[in-house]
């Protein structure tokens, strides 16, 4: 999935700017102290790893900018993001709040804050070509 196919689609959530440096600090972690294998990357709507990277720059840019996302990208950064600040095995976990400057509480507060916002609009995308393997041949 790269993103485009709901392109059109475009969502503005009128995140406030606590929400926007949250989500941009859960990409950003994303090379950082959070490690990717090729299933999670999948799981988390990327073709792969590198496709992770790939789109990095620009999923930061567009949540620095208060850009609206497709719902592809917002499932994105919304999962990279909870996975990166809950996970201490594959995301930021424990370092979280030393690499980011936001405390556990304090990042908690703003997290649920953003899914109250997103949850109704991303609802039922995962396993509808996103967060799957495409099907086999």
């Amino acid at each position: 999935m790269n993103g485009d196919g709901d392109a059109a689609h475009l969502i503005n959530f009128g995140l406030t700017g606590d929400e926007r440096l949250v989500l941009r600090c859960g990409v950003v972690e994303w090379g950082g102290p959070a490690s990717c294998t090729e299933e999670l990357a999948i799981a988390m709507g990327f073709n792969s790893v590198r496709d992770l990277f790939a789109n990095k720059a620009r999923l930061v840019a567009a949540i620095e900018g208060g850009s609206p996302l497709s719902r592809t990208d917002w499932f994105r950064v919304v999962l990279a993001t909870e996975i990166a600040i809950a996970s201490d095995l594959m995301g930021s976990g424990m370092e979280w709040s030393t690499t980011t400057g936001f405390t556990d509480v304090e990042t908690i507060r703003i997290l649920r804050g953003i899914q109250r916002k997103v949850v109704r609009e991303l609802h039922g995308i995962a396993g509808q070509g996103v967060g799957t393997r495409p099907p086999r041949p």
